[in-house]
């Protein structure tokens, strides 16, 4: 294939919210009460002397919400920096590669990088609510999270039609919320929902629990996908003191092995044959041999393993081609085995902002692996967007003819809209920032 034909759709980038993303969307009641992203320059929380700090001075931006620091809002995004400042060090805004929280950048960003469609999980709500969780007010972070969504769907999305895949996020510690939040998404488009992976490992009921049948059973009436990104499951490794956060970010793939070990022995695909799940951030490597392997379990161990938990007459892999989806970055090993997968359940993955991106030059990359395993056309077409069209009900060309949504024609038009994908150094980014804000 050409590299300038090939069409091009992501399922796991993040945005980095910006700081008016709750101005719009709470009850009149709570507008004293939003999450405010302040710069806190002494590290405290507080600003300068106790005060509220501009937002605009050098130091760590952080989000506050009921009293309590939920985070930065930077980690690993390092777009466009050199790599020898790369770290998981927290930044504010004015570091950052304005894509990251900006809209109208970000589709920049995607045209210069051949993307299509991005479908972006959270970064202050926890790629799943999870940072929310524990906030003890339930009815204001309800409302929050509701706000979010509108922010997500009516905003950034909205400001681009057919560029972005909607999805949501809703309060899973509230079962009764996240039902009805489920059907008001769907009704204003939103594609998918995105769940803890493992949520006993943030201590919440298991999948098998009967806790998550009411959600499950909304996602299957509204026809959206449960996106399940890594993250959650870190909470189930047990690592040595001081280990760096490298040595779990090796063994996403493992986590992700887990989750979907968890799902199938749930029994709830046979409850729900309608719902659909797509593994977010564990690439492809683990799934011929987790399939070798639990088929062999459930035909050697049928006497005793849970198999009358999984659909009735069909093998483990067909239950995986029918219900789940998966995404890589790079798998160039995994992509040979492509057929033990099923190439209907393999997708692709940008990552932008994240370290992990290989943005700009994603299509380079992801043609050369492709084409090294030999696939052909029409597998690298499924691979690269038609799979994903299919799994999240989601027409790619609805606002944008076919032929403008090429590698080519988005690249086309990134260079004449001068689009700077040059390495930048963190403190140019600063730089620029002060000089647009210089006036603010």
């Amino acid at each position: 294939m050409n590299l300038d034909d090939m069409i091009m759709i992501s399922i796991d980038d993040h945005v980095v919210e910006p700081p008016d993303v709750f101005a719009r969307h709470m009850p009149e009641r709570f507008k004293d009460r939003v999450p405010k992203l302040i710069n806190d320059v002494e590290g405290t929380g507080r600003g300068v002397g106790g005060r509220a700090p501009s937002r605009y001075a050098v130091g760590i931006d952080r989000w506050v919400f009921q009293d309590q620091s939920i985070g930065v809002p930077g980690i690993g995004a390092v777009m466009s920096w050199p790599h020898e400042e790369w770290s998981s060090d927290p930044a504010n805004l004015s570091e950052m590669r304005p894509g990251a929280y900006d809209a109208r950048e970000r589709v920049r960003d995607m045209n210069a990088n051949g993307t299509l469609a991005s479908m972006n999980f959270p970064t202050f709500p926890g790629f799943s609510a999870t940072h929310l969780a524990r906030m003890p007010d339930r009815e204001l972070t309800n409302f929050t999270l509701s706000a979010y969504n509108d922010w997500l769907i009516d905003e950034w999305a909205a400001s681009a039609p057919g560029r972005f895949l909607p999805m949501s996020v809703v309060p899973f510690f509230d079962v009764e919320a996240s039902v009805a939040e489920i059907h008001r998404v769907a009704k204003k488009g939103s594609l998918a929902v995105t769940l803890p992976e493992t949520p006993y490992g943030i201590g919440a009921p298991d999948f098998a629990s009967g806790y998550w049948d009411p959600i499950f059973e909304a996602l299957c009436d509204t026809g959206q996908v449960a996106c399940l990104h890594i993250g959650g499951a870190y909470g189930l490794l047990q690592r040595p003191e001081g280990t760096p956060i490298d040595d779990v970010l090796m063994l996403c793939p493992q986590l992700t092995a887990v989750a979907c070990n968890d799902i199938l022995l749930s029994g709830r695909l046979r409850m729900f044959p309608q719902l659909r799940f797509a593994l977010s951030e564990g690439g492809i490597g683990w799934i011929p041999f987790f399939l070798d392997r639990f088929e062999n379990v459930v035909r050697h161990n049928a006497s005793w393993a849970r198999a009358e938990q999984l659909p009735p007459g069909k093998t483990a892999t067909e239950i995986f081609r029918e219900h789940f989806m998966a995404c890589f970055i790079t798998d160039p090993s995994t992509l040979r085995l492509r057929d033990r997968i099923g190439i209907e359940s393999i997708a692709w993955e940008c990552d932008y902002p994240h370290s992990d991106s290989r943005w700009p030059r994603s299509p380079e990359m992801l043609l050369e692996e492709l084409e090294a395993a030999a696939c052909t056309d029409a597998e690298i077409d499924a691979i690269t967007w038609k799979n994903v069209a299919r799994f999240f009900r989601f027409d790619p060309f609805a606002h944008i003819a076919k032929e403008d949504a090429t590698v080519g024609a988005l690249r086309a038009r990134a260079k004449a809209d001068g689009v700077d994908t040059s390495t930048t150094s963190r403190n140019e980014f600063r730089r620029r920032w002060e000089v647009a804000h210089a006036n603010v």
